[in-house]
């Protein structure tokens, strides 16, 4: 499969700095939780390209790059039209390893197990490693058509962040109760999916790049391992943000790893941004969101869940635009933001009201190290 490809945009760091320093910058919110206000279909999420899979891909949120850019085409253009500054591309699960989830059969199904060989063959496996590519560069495209477009129409420009998610596997645990030394891949095997994703993100056109919803920290040092080898292969900088998702306590969910562990483990990265997002509403974020303010010598953002989970609620989740508005509001207050936007249960009616909280707020202050 060959694409032709546009040149990587320029590192957009300093202009995104100045930005920083003069406003709060709003994120975008809930890809899956649009998506499903569109009523898709299985027939929807296949189309004729994919009719023939043995496994469901409605739940395959990102595959719909591919087969419906007409719907995730529309959602970008509301996020931004909603007032986020950058748009996440819809690449949250766009890697071979997370993707094989919905073309390749469990092997646990057969008595056998899932281990370090069985992920060998599937990063070198040629239909999940094109499919990967083709989602991650078409997905950082159609975002950055919508970026420039609403951009040029409003003058203000929009950014697009690659997102990078957590994977479906750990690095941090092993499933065998028996062997607690087993893993079921390898680091250098997860370094090698994220740069392939990586170097798709950036070749498609995106000028950020968003390592996200981490819940294991050894994932996450694997994919910013990536971002700095794709860096030097590529002879070129973007900015970085780095956003985790933690349990009530504080802890990202697998590594449990606390928040100022969680800010030393990344520091050398020297991140444009570093945040927590999903998991919690932003009631209980709040308490590490300060945490991380005062530990952070970095710009902090925020896109906390709309509340928890509630299956009666429209979107899945309590919390409707006004509460984000008065939430997010509080926390400009407070000083705790630079990056402000929503995760699971945030539409683009969300957004609006949490880039109207943080309108003509103060930033927060950036530590100054002497």
């Amino acid at each position: 499969m060959s694409y032709t490809v546009p040149m990587p945009q320029a590192d957009s760091t300093p202009e995104l700095k100045q930005a920083l320093a003069e406003r709060i910058l709003v994120l975008d919110g809930a890809m899956g939780t649009t998506i499903r206000s569109y009523g898709l279909n299985e027939q929807d999420a296949r189309s004729s390209r994919y009719a023939d899979n043995d496994k469901d891909l409605l739940n395959n949120g990102d595959i719909l790059t591919i087969t419906r850019p007409d719907i995730i085409g529309d959602i970008h253009k509301r996020f931004y039209e909603a007032g986020s500054d950058i748009c996440e591309t819809n690449t949250f699960s766009a890697t071979s390893i997370a993707q094989s989830e919905f073309f390749v059969d469990d092997p646990r199904e057969t008595g056998g197990r899932k281990d370090p060989d069985f992920y060998q063959k599937i990063i070198t496996d040629p239909f999940l490693n094109d499919l990967a590519w083709e989602m991650n560069i078409e997905s950082s495209r159609l975002c950055r058509k919508w970026a420039d477009d609403i951009g040029t129409d409003t003058g203000r420009k929009r950014y697009v962040a690659g997102a990078i998610g957590p994977l479906t596997v750990s690095l941090s645990n092993s499933p065998d109760a028996n062997d607690s030394g087993f893993r079921v891949v390898t680091f250098d095997q997860v370094l090698e999916t994220y740069k392939h994703q990586i170097r798709a993100l950036i070749e498609g056109g995106c000028d950020i790049l968003m390592i996200e919803t981490i819940f294991d920290s050894l994932n996450a040092k694997a994919a910013a391992v990536a971002v700095q080898e794709v860096y030097a292969e590529m002879k070129l900088q973007f900015p970085l943000i780095i956003s985790a998702a933690v349990g009530r306590g504080g802890e990202t969910m697998i590594s449990a790893q606390k928040i100022e562990a969680f800010w030393n483990a990344f520091a050398h990265t020297h991140p444009l941004a570093i945040g927590l997002n999903c998991s919690l509403g932003p009631d209980l974020i709040r308490p590490h969101l300060e945490e991380l303010s005062e530990c952070a010598t970095t710009h902090v953002s925020c896109y906390p869940n709309a509340g928890l989970p509630n299956p009666l609620a429209p979107t899945g989740f309590d919390l409707e635009p006004r509460h984000m508005h008065d939430f997010m509001e509080e926390f400009a207050n407070a000083g705790l933001l630079n990056l402000a936007g929503g995760c699971c249960g945030n539409t683009p009616d969300h957004i609006a009201a949490i880039a109207q909280a943080v309108k003509g707020k103060q930033p927060r202050p950036v530590p100054v190290i002497g």
